[in-house]
């Protein structure tokens, strides 16, 4: 009952704000590939308050299996300005603290809703992680927002013999600068998850 009144104040938040649809190929390359992040260049410095991402539908944990979550990501420009060299990107992981841990991502599938084609479309990159290059618009304008569905599932084959730090994301970057240096800043939208036997 709380996700489908979370899920319909979303829907009434989002009416208020233009949204960018996600119909750009996710093969053409950026600029912002090759720049460097204004967190390095500036020591921590620069703020990135311009990007606000929201989900909704990420469980606090999943039963690993054939079954699939499906969550909602926004990120909204902000900021006054346009967003330039903007893209897209989507990750499904864990985080990696102490020896002899694993990342989970190539235990994981992860989806993403392809609205032009009507299907669900996989992110898998060559070294098997589940994550990769989402379709969208090359730049945000003060106010709009892009809107995604996702989904995730972790396989039983997944070795339960550490605590797994999960996540999944939806990642916009875009080209700052910070003084005289092009530089580029991302937020996220998405969830923590633990996986666990079904």
């Amino acid at each position: 009952m709380k996700l489908r009144h979370a899920l319909s104040i979303t829907a009434a938040t989002a009416a208020l704000l233009p949204v960018a649809v996600a119909v750009a190929p996710a093969s053409q390359a950026a600029p912002a590939t090759d720049l460097p992040s204004c967190s390095d260049v500036s020591n921590g410095q620069h703020d990135n308050n311009a990007l606000v991402g929201r989900s909704f539908g990420v469980p606090h944990s999943i039963a690993l299996g054939t079954h699939w979550t499906t969550y909602t990501a926004t990120l909204t420009n902000s900021s006054a300005k346009e967003l330039k060299s903007f893209e897209l990107s989507a990750n499904l992981g864990s985080y990696v603290y102490n020896e002899g841990e694993r990342d989970l991502s190539p235990y994981g599938d992860l989806q993403y809703w392809d609205t032009s084609q009507r299907a669900w479309k996989t992110l898998r990159q060559a070294n098997g992680n589940a994550r990769g290059a989402v379709p969208g618009p090359k730049t945000l304008k003060p106010r709009e927002s892009v809107h995604m569905q996702l989904r995730f599932r972790v396989g039983k084959d997944l070795p339960l013999d550490h605590a797994y730090d999960a996540f999944t994301n939806l990642t916009g970057t875009f080209v700052d600068r910070y003084r005289d240096t092009d530089c580029t800043v991302h937020g996220e939208a998405g969830g923590t998850f633990s996986p666990r036997e079904a």
